[in-house]
């Protein structure tokens, strides 16, 4: 206080309040001054932290217990008001002057902060005349303070009254009734005045109803909560108020739960009705008035306070009613899943309580499918979907995923691993007759330390359910590679089809060549096929096969394809394996359709080889020599060598080709494919594991072989080199059987003579030099023809082959043309 202005004006209001009581003592008005000075000058507080929210809060929770809700709310609003205005000083002063003033009488408060001070004096005014005061200019302050009163003439409560009258005038309905409307459509029901309507899908007061306006906002705000309220009632009758013919084909279990999840809060929310269905039972009071009335009474003011968290949790299942409708299922799980993410504890506490309740039949379809196999879905809600397929179908088409139906909340890989364990289970049961899954799956189950019963998994229990699924995806799938290795010897059969279809087994394949090649050289239509399958026992015995595994053997079979007319034998024969359960999981249909296809191509092959060892063993240099068109004249002999000449240069141009082939194909390309499937087929974890395995190994061998959709150019052209081949092997038989019917005609030990006059058989050994010179002469024309054709067969397949997609058809293309002849032939054109 050094300010001297601010100690004159204390001064004047100390003597000011002391002047009537003393008389103008100076004794009297210095110990008030001083006392005065010192009350200001001090640093007396209050006991309490300055924390003016949580004083305005305690001021409202007083005020609300009291019986005052509608003074709690305008103190609200004052207060929000004058905190925006009085920004940034804190109210925290005012209003802990206003607590400390209600909670005691003023003149108590007065009387003991104070010294004996009058709380109202006389009015001081110009000196008397005759003892009798002079008059007071109406309006100027008495004594120059403000006078708190308590209002004598209750000029509050005639306001109070008056408004209480004017609002009465404006309203033709009391507010209890429209208490009791509200609470009626918050149940769904039309009251008498608040009614539902269609065409503005709302509850809403009529128009001709005479209310303030306040009042009709505040009926429909509070009548949000019976039209959200209706929405998640007609949802739940929807569902479960339905026929049990319609209920088998619409409503699942999911839904199921989920309406009975939602029932279940709005239990809740009618024991709220109830109560407050109590609470309006009681008088309002009116305005002004103190008689006393219950404080459990129910005003629209005090309804908004009661619906305004059961408003917050009737919006969520409105919203979770709208986002579900026409969903089932996993579906259905996963779009209330997504409505779970929220910071707030009320929305996670309430979804995930719902959320345990819906989810609860879903998780126990994945307990069920994971460690029993058994599809448990009568309605259709489960992501994994079974359909009614052959055994040998069972594993590739038996189960699928379906993604509308998988719920958020699992993860597509964690989907595919329960779908592989629970066809593990029906796989083992079903194709292979065993039963030791049901151990593996309850050691699983101990291991992670889940039960195997119901209920044992719920919502927010994904990492046990995660942890269950790895492990008895572990043992169930250990189990069924131990059956498909140990019990079905799948390793075995996949190297009995490499043997004996993909002709491995040389002498197998050498012998089988021998004994059908002349009864494939009849026309396919008069061949039997259970002479052929003779013949294929006899190969087989007559080679290392048979030491083989009788039930290997027993599965080879002889197919005779489909054949036209000009078919001959060659063209229609194959060999088939027989794959039964579980194998044709592996070996299916269209499996076995490629190897056919491979073997069709290979004995091609054989076939183009085979012929051209029959060639050789034709053109052996002692029959060559031996010939007596060797020992003739200069031109006979001549002319015979040179024809032999080019006939070993085209043998030996084909031999190449053809044995570089045959190299690259079995060796390059079989034999490398079976080392990395050997090593794929022994790392294989699961079933899935080792048809990848094998599916790998018969497109690598489709692709380097040369029949693929990308290679069908080049291979009309290897074909082409076939045909050429076994054209030039027919040719070469037909010549030298006619040479060696002359050199016999030349010796005289051919016995055959013709009856026809000119035969070339007939005559001298003119006549003989004469028909040898033109055979000489036709077939040097036909080996020109011949060799022209393939080497522009040749060089359209060499040309192919760069342009190939695998790299080893490039190393191919190295070793035919090693020397780089070829290449040097062609740019020379």
């Amino acid at each position: 206080m050094d300010d001297h202005q601010t100690q004159d004006l204390v001064k004047e209001l100390v003597l000011r309040l002391v002047s009537g009581e003393s008389g103008g003592g100076g004794r009297d008005a210095g110990g008030a001054l001083r006392f005065a000075h010192r009350l200001l000058s001090s640093r007396l507080a209050p006991a309490v932290l300055p924390d003016e929210h949580a004083l305005a809060e305690s001021i409202k929770r007083r005020l609300a217990s009291s019986g005052r809700p509608d003074d709690a709310l305008a103190f609200a609003d004052l207060h929000s008001k004058l905190s925006v205005r009085s920004r940034p000083a804190s109210l925290w002063p005012l209003l802990y002057l206003l607590d400390s003033l209600s909670s005691h009488r003023r003149g108590a408060a007065a009387s003991s902060c104070l010294p004996n001070l009058p709380t109202a004096v006389p009015p001081r005014g110009p000196p008397t005349t005759g003892g009798k005061p002079a008059s007071r200019v109406p309006g100027t302050p008495l004594g120059g303070v403000v006078l708190v009163s308590k209002d004598p003439d209750n000029i509050r409560e005639i306001a109070l009254r008056e408004y209480t009258e004017l609002v009465l005038d404006e309203t033709e309905v009391s507010e209890a009734a429209l208490v009791r409307d509200v609470l009626y459509a918050c149940q769904g029901i039309d009251g008498r005045y608040v009614r539902y309507d269609k065409g503005s899908d709302t509850y809403d007061l009529p128009d001709a109803v005479r209310v303030p306006r306040s009042t009709r906002t505040l009926v429909r705000k509070l009548c949000e909560v019976g039209w959200l309220f209706r929405k998640v009632r007609g949802f739940i009758s929807d569902n479960v108020s339905r026929l049990p013919s319609d209920a088998a084909t619409e409503v699942g279990t999911v839904a199921q739960a989920f309406c009975s999840a939602l029932q279940e809060e709005l239990s809740d929310y009618y024991k709220l009705l109830a109560v407050l269905e109590s609470y309006s039972l009681n008088p309002i009071p009116t305005p002004g008035s103190d008689s006393g009335v219950s404080g459990n009474y129910l005003s629209l003011r005090r309804l908004v306070v009661w619906l305004a968290e059961p408003a917050v949790r009737m919006r969520l299942m409105a919203v979770l009613v709208d986002g579900c409708r026409g969903l089932r299922g996993g579906g259905m799980a996963g779009a209330i899943h997504g409505h779970a993410q929220h910071g707030d504890p009320m929305f996670q506490d309430f979804m995930g309580r719902l959320l345990r309740r819906v989810c609860s039949p879903l998780f126990e379809m994945v307990r069920s499918w994971v460690l029993e196999g058994e599809l448990e879905d009568v309605f259709g809600e489960f992501f994994i979907v079974g359909q009614p397929v052959k055994a040998e179908s069972l594993w590739r088409e038996g189960y699928l995923i379906q993604s509308d139906m998988l719920p958020t909340f699992i993860s597509p890989v964690l989907a595919q691993r329960i779908l592989r364990t629970g066809k593990s289970i029906n796989f083992l049961r079903v194709c292979c007759d065993d039963n030791g899954w049901a151990e593996a799956a309850t050691e699983a189950a101990a291991y992670v330390g889940t039960t195997t019963s119901r209920g044992g998994l719920g919502y927010g229990q994904i990492d046990a359910l995660e942890a269950l699924v790895v492990e008895a995806a572990k043992r169930i799938d250990q189990r069924l590679m131990d059956v498909i290795h140990k019990r079905y010897r799948f390793k075995d059969h996949c190297l009995a089809i490499k043997r004996y279809l993909l002709l491995g087994q040389g002498d197998f394949v050498q012998y089988l060549m021998d004994v059908v090649g002349p009864e494939l050289s009849e026309p396919a239509n008069r061949i039997s096929s259970f002479h052929l399958a003779g013949l294929l026992e006899t190969a087989i015995r007559a080679s290392d096969a048979q030491y083989d595994d009788r039930d290997i053997l027993d599965r080879i079979k002889v197919k005779m394809m489909d054949h036209g007319d000009g078919d001959r034998g060659w063209d229609v024969f194959s060999l088939e394996y027989d794959a039964r359960v579980p194998l044709d999981t592996v070996f299916t249909a269209s499996v076995m359709k490629m190897y056919l296809k491979i073997f069709n191509f290979l004995w091609k092959l054989k076939r183009v080889d085979h012929s051209l060892t029959g060639v050789w063993k034709t053109m052996k240099p002692n029959c060559i020599v031996s010939s007596p068109f060797y020992k003739e004249g200069t031109s006979i002999r001549a002319q015979f060598v040179s024809v032999l000449r080019k006939c070993q240069v085209l043998f030996n141009e084909m031999n190449h080709f053809v044995t570089n082939f045959q190299y690259y194909i079995m060796f390059e390309v079989l034999e490398i494919s079976w080392a990395r499937f050997s090593e794929e087929m022994d790392a294989a974890k699961d079933l899935d594991d080792l048809l990848m395995g094998h599916d790998k190994y018969l497109t690598s061998i489709v692709e380097k072989s040369l029949l693929g959709e990308r290679s069908l150019g080049i291979l009309r052209n290897l074909f082409a080199l076939f045909d050429i081949i076994l054209q030039f092997r027919s040719h070469a038989d037909r010549w030298f059987e006619r040479i060696y019917e002359l050199q016999l005609r030349g010796k005289g030990k051919s016995k055959t003579k013709s009856k026809e006059t000119g035969s070339w058989l007939d005559g001298g050994r003119k006549a003989m030099i004469q028909l040898a010179g033109e055979l000489f002469r036709k077939m040097g024309e036909d080996l020109d023809s011949i060799a022209k054709d393939y080497t522009a067969s040749l060089d359209s397949f060499i040309s192919q082959l760069p342009l190939q997609q695998h790299v080893d058809l490039k190393f191919l293309l190295f070793r035919l043309d090693f020397t780089e002849y070829y290449s040097r032939v062609s740019s020379s054109k």
